[in-house]
């Protein structure tokens, strides 16, 4: 992406922090191509039959942006980083009603590697990662972030690292340790 691009789009939510609703309109051409390569590459792996759509859950998350009212938009960054919330949260609560009405809720575990996204978009191992992240919050919501911010927002470590005001290598340090503690979370309980 051009520097003038980031720029005319950080100016954009600048807008949208000073209140002006008008400046989505403008918002959305520019970052519509994007927002619609993340929704495919999360819902690349789900179930051939999933129901939500590249195109409708980029709509769906771009309603949940246009309605928050006290987000301090700071950069292109931190608008990525914040739209695959959005879309994260929308899977989640899209495979919770999918495994309620099938199976009664039931959740497996799964193991980790290093493809995340590969593995982990299957809706029960969606939700696996899920509870897994929220365990993770409590213990240490910084990283949860991260992978928050890597996982589901598909940001570069120096994307995250500005996001979170952090340096790059503390970043790649916390995102080393937080994945070793994943794998050992989502394992299916015979590692120690």
């Amino acid at each position: 992406m051009q520097s003038d691009e980031v720029s005319r789009i950080t100016g954009i939510l600048n807008e949208v922090k000073q209140g002006d609703r008008s400046a989505w309109e403008r918002l959305l051409p520019m970052v519509y191509g994007e927002l619609r390569q993340l929704a495919a590459q999360f819902l690349r792996h789900e179930r051939n039959n999933h129901t939500l759509q590249p195109t409708a859950l980029v709509h769906e998350a771009f309603m949940k942006l246009v309605d928050q009212t006290n987000v301090d938009w700071q950069s292109r960054a931190h608008f990525f980083a914040i739209s695959s919330q959005a879309m994260r949260r929308i899977l989640v609560d899209h495979a919770r009603q999918h495994q309620a009405a099938k199976r009664g809720g039931g959740h497996k575990r799964i193991v980790l590697d290093e493809n995340l996204i590969g593995e982990t978009q299957r809706a029960g191992n969606l939700l696996a990662l899920e509870d897994a992240l929220t365990k993770l919050a409590e213990l240490d919501p910084r990283q949860a972030k991260i992978v928050e911010l890597r996982f589901f927002g598909g940001l570069s470590v120096a994307e995250v690292a500005e996001v979170l005001d952090m340096s790059k290598r503390s970043v790649e340090r916390e995102w080393t340790m937080v994945r070793s503690w994943l794998r050992r979370e989502l394992s299916d309980g015979t590692t120690p």
